[in-house]
């Protein structure tokens, strides 16, 4: 049995609480989360489901100490920037806790953000547990994935990857983060502030170009609106005619004046068709297409619920899903 503490109580978070309840071999014993109308809560009941047995507690210390049971790895489900998800790893760390988490930022963090991937690696190996940051994406479909295609390639010219998205099937706070419903000047203002982007699309791009040797001279992060061209109401959001509908994402790296990494990332709601292309041009040239596309609420859960019975038997430090030993749907 796997012994979980889970940080961060979101929706992310109780869509975790309901996978892991599905799941043999693994449980939460101990549950964190700082908004005061959460603590106390049963983790169950707070998605609306049976009573679990675990109530969040305010922060990691008191989670501790409350738990019948000590955890044995942390699920991080807070944040999706190193600069705030860095304390709270080290916290895990100090308390010998290995960590898998979905901060986007800490999936490849070594060219974006090396000061505090060094802290963390540090800090890891300080408390002899391994880190990692997962996900769908990134953290599989758009990098580990692609990167994995090019082990039967003789050469690789360049390597190309679509995902394009129906958010109408997501989560709210998704069809926030894309800017569904906004008029050009409010999705224009969010862009400008950082609030309106999918987050790790430049992390991707290093990761990519790391496991194929390459050091990309500059990469650039082109974030566009998808308008409506005429009114459209989906089940959580009016888009009004001239509204964006969601956000078109498209990550360049280069080397030299060639782009070699292109990642291109639809998601709206209402979107007509969704998948996920990945295109490695070279030799041979390989297209894969997953058709439908992958649920990222589902995969998200899937990937991390996995990856913590890996990260018990990974060496001690930050890790990436290179370095990291296979993650597979594992039974318990």
């Amino acid at each position: 049995m796997t012994n979980v503490i889970q940080l961060g109580m979101g929706p992310l978070g109780v869509k975790m609480t309901q996978f892991i309840r599905q799941r043999q071999g693994i449980r939460t014993v101990a549950a964190v989360d700082p908004d005061p109308e959460k603590t106390g809560q049963d983790i169950g009941e707070l998605g609306g489901d049976e009573a679990y047995g675990v109530t969040i507690q305010p922060n990691l210390d008191a989670a501790l100490t409350a738990a019948d049971t000590q955890p044995q790895v942390a699920l991080i489900t807070t944040v999706s920037d190193m600069m705030r998800i860095t304390p709270q790893i080290e916290a895990c760390a100090k308390a010998g806790l290995p960590v898998v988490s979905t901060c986007e930022e800490l999936f490849y963090p070594w060219d974006t953000s090396p000061d505090l991937a060094r802290r963390i690696n540090e800090a890891a190996k300080a408390g002899n547990v391994a880190v990692i940051g997962t996900g769908v994406n990134p953290g599989f479909l758009m990098d580990t994935l692609p990167a994995q295609l090019t082990a039967v390639c003789q050469r690789v010219d360049r390597i190309e990857v679509h995902r394009v998205q129906d958010a109408s099937k997501r989560r709210i706070p998704f069809q926030r983060k894309i800017g569904a419903g906004l008029s050009p000047d409010a999705f224009e203002a969010k862009k400008i502030d950082g609030s309106l982007r999918h987050v790790g699309l430049t992390e991707s791009m290093q990761f990519i170009a790391g496991q194929l040797g390459w050091t990309l001279d500059k990469t650039e992060d082109i974030i566009e609106p998808v308008l409506l061209d005429r009114e459209r109401e989906f089940p959580d959001v009016l888009v009004p005619k001239g509204y964006a509908a969601g956000v078109l994402q498209t990550g360049n790296g280069y080397i030299g004046d060639e782009v070699k990494v292109k990642l291109v990332f639809r998601a709206a709601v209402g979107e007509a068709e969704s998948y996920d292309e990945i295109i490695v041009h070279g030799e041979p040239t390989l297209r894969s297409r997953i058709e439908g596309g992958v649920n990222g609420d589902v995969a998200t859960c899937a990937i991390s619920i996995n990856a913590c019975k890996t990260v018990l038997d990974a060496p001690a430090g930050l890790h990436t899903m290179a370095t990291l030993p296979m993650v597979s749907n594992f039974r318990w």
